[in-house]
Formats: C-alpha cells, structure tokens, sequence
C-alpha cells in the first residue's frame, strides 16, 4: 500500500505533451484504486496548453480531477516547503524552463515550486524533451544533478517492443513513474 502523496506535475511548452498525458492518466488511474488518495497538483504554462491542444488535438487536459493552479499564483500550497510536496515532475521540460530552475530563477509558480523542492531536500524529476543539447543545456542539467534534482531525458526504450506511439512514449513514462516510487506494472528487462 502505498503512502499518501503530494505530487506537483509541472507542464512546458516543450514538445512532448503526450509524456505528461500518458502520465497525468497513469497518477488519475493509481488515485482512483488507491486507498491512500494521492494530492496532486498541476501547473501549465501558456505555451504547455498550446503545444498540448497542436500535438494532441484537444484541450483535455482540464478533464482531470486535480486541481489546476495558474503559473502566476504564488498562494498556491507547494510555493512554500511548509505544504510538504515530496516529489515534482516537469514534463515535458523545456531547456528555457531547465536553465531558469538551474540558476534559481523562481519568475513563476513551476520555478518556484521547483526551488522548493530543491531547497526541501525533496524529488524533482526534469523530463527534458531538447535534441541536440548544447553546452549550457548540459551545464544547467549538471547543476540540477549537483543540487539533488533527476534529469530522466524523454529519450524512448525499444526493449518491449512497442508499437504505437504511445506504447513509445509510455517508455519514457514509465521510467518517470518508477523514479516518483509510484507502483507500475510496465514491462522489466529480463522478465
């Protein structure tokens, strides 16, 4: 059984808004079935609700039953440690949104909350969704690293063979899903 959860999932404009589809799915499903309900909130910025309605053709993403904050509100519970969030994913991540959490910039609620996280000594998950990377973009993921955060690039597995692009992107997912310590029943090398 799991623990009750706290959990910020953070949305960029980056390409990708299928990763945090797939995953806001799997969290709705596990808080459905599970006994100890998992808190969960989300944060999109602008562009995030762009890209999500250009790459999946709808606006569903406020179909879930989590409570949505605006990027600009700093009343939100997990702008503070006292709130006890333990773990944050940013997915997809943007590099602009990556350097600004590297370097502190707390502009917005996802770069606060992101900065709490840190600071709490709690997880942050960055899936960061950017091919190639340049120099500064690996820079500002070794400050990430340094500072206690994961970066899980939405770099995709073949292993399980799959077929669809969502069984492709569930690849990605899956690992995200395993290092929030959420329970999954995903395909396992070796198995």
């Amino acid at each position: 059984m799991e623990k009750n959860r706290k959990i910020i999932v953070a949305v960029t404009g980056a390409s990708g808004s299928i990763y945090a589809k797939l995953l806001l799915d799997h969290i709705a499903l596990r808080h459905a079935q599970a006994d100890n309900k998992i808190e969960v909130g989300v944060v999109m910025s602008d562009n995030a609700k762009t890209v999500w309605n250009h790459e999946l053709g709808n606006t569903n993403y406020s179909d879930y039953d989590f409570t949505f904050y605006d990027k600009n509100n700093f009343y939100a519970p997990f702008a503070s440690g006292s709130a006890k969030y333990d773990t944050m994913v940013v997915i997809p991540c943007s590099m602009g949104t990556l350097g600004r959490i590297a370097n502190g910039i707390s502009n917005d609620l996802l770069t606060r909350a992101a900065d709490v996280i840190l600071k709490e000594r709690r997880k942050l998950v960055l899936v960061a969704r950017e091919t190639p990377y340049n120099l500064i973009h690996i820079n500002n993921m070794k400050t990430v690293t340094e500072a206690g955060g994961i970066i899980c690039p939405a770099t995709p597995s073949f292993y399980s063979q799959p077929k669809t692009i969502e069984e492709v992107a569930k690849t990605v997912v899956d690992r995200v899903i395993d290092l929030m310590d959420l329970n999954n029943d995903s395909y396992r090398w070796g198995e």
